[in-house]
């Protein structure tokens, strides 16, 4: 941004105040210095230090007024910008003098720019509220007037039909069931992104969470004909994780995984390590489903965000379930990377913080 036009120029009057109480002051001593000590009429001392008070008076202003006029004008218009929240370049300021001034400006513009980022952060933090209640007003939309549609239907003369009410009342509840796992899913993203819930960092042994979860999913992928495969790795490996928090990452990736794929299709697990990151674990969870588009890949992991909105709706997804992966991994500190093509399947990859010492 270019800078703001030069403010009009008035009087100097720290100038005028400075200069005035020097000459004030060194007239005074002058005169008695004159008067009493070289013993002139006290006319004539009145006229020479008048006069002395005078050229001193200008001499003051104009070095005041040449040394400081156009940074405290510097400084007057930061402050009234400031004010007015408009945050403008200062690369036209020369802090070359390196006196109090000189650091009064700096710190200005220091001020001037943490203002502006944190007025900056405010304005997102207002657009993801608004953006963040338009959103979950259009996901609770759907399932509660799809309840309401199924018992007026059914108050209206369907009740009496035992094989159209049981119908009804099923799709009721699969709605109703939504709207809870929505808002479950609503309160944990919640929490995670204003930071009110914290990780409880513990040494767990990765094999005993994985199994505890394939054999509760186990059910799921079979209904759908999925296999669900677990790699084998060392069953004493252990990590540094919340264990509530990594078994919902990995509830939510393999859910997913069982949830946007082919029948006949698999959900592959597997734990593995880097030779250049011997501190850190790697877990993948690679299915053969439906994949996602490459320019997607960025989004997904955005609340609500659906790369085919209907069809997630159709097998119950919530659109929070990789935004709540991504947020509990940032809170650990660790990595989530997400590899996929179209009608090829998706690979969610996380890494996690190893617990046992490494062999060197």
């Amino acid at each position: 941004m270019s800078s703001s036009k030069t403010e009009k120029k008035g009087l100097f009057k720290f100038g005028i105040r400075a200069g005035f109480s020097v000459a004030v002051l060194s007239a005074t001593v002058l005169f008695l210095v004159v008067r009493f000590w070289l013993g002139l009429e006290i006319s004539l001392a009145v006229k020479l230090s008048s006069a002395m008070a005078a050229v001193i008076f200008l001499i003051v202003y104009a070095v005041l007024y040449f040394t400081t006029y156009k940074r405290l004008t510097h400084i007057e218009r930061l402050f009234k910008n400031t004010a007015r929240k408009r945050f403008i370049d200062y690369s036209d300021v020369d802090l070359s003098r390196k006196d109090e001034i000189d650091y009064l400006m700096k710190q200005g513009i220091k001020s001037s720019r943490t203002i502006e980022r944190e007025i900056q952060r405010l304005n997102r933090i207002e657009n993801y509220r608004k953006e963040f209640i338009g959103d979950i007003s259009h996901e609770l939309k759907t399932p509660i007037f799809a309840i309401q549609g199924f018992i007026e239907t059914l108050l209206n003369g369907a009740l009496e039909d035992e094989e159209v009410n049981r119908d009804f009342l099923k799709k009721a509840m699969r709605n109703v069931n939504r709207l809870i796992y929505l808002t479950k899913d609503l309160m944990e993203i919640s929490k995670l992104e204003t930071g009110e819930l914290k990780s409880d960092i513990e040494e767990i042994y990765l094999y005993e969470v994985l199994n505890d979860i394939i054999e509760s999913l186990n059910y799921k992928a079979e209904k759908e004909n999925i296999d669900l495969i677990i790699n084998e790795f060392d069953k004493n490996t252990r990590v540094k994780a919340d264990k509530n928090q990594l078994k919902q990452v990995l509830i939510n990736l393999i859910e997913n995984g069982i949830k946007y794929n082919f029948p006949n299709g698999k959900v592959e697990v597997t734990v593995f390590t880097k030779p250049k990151q011997k501190d850190r674990i790697f877990l993948s969870v690679k299915d053969t489903g439906m994949g996602i588009d490459e320019k997607d890949i960025p989004r997904v992991t955005e609340r609500f965000f659906r790369v085919d909105k209907s069809r997630s709706r159709e097998r119950g997804g919530t659109g929070l379930g990789l935004a709540i992966v991504k947020h509990i991994m940032e809170a650990h500190g660790e990595k989530f990377t997400i590899e996929s093509a179209p009608n090829v399947g998706s690979t969610f990859t996380i890494s996690l913080r190893r617990a046992d010492p490494v062999k060197v």
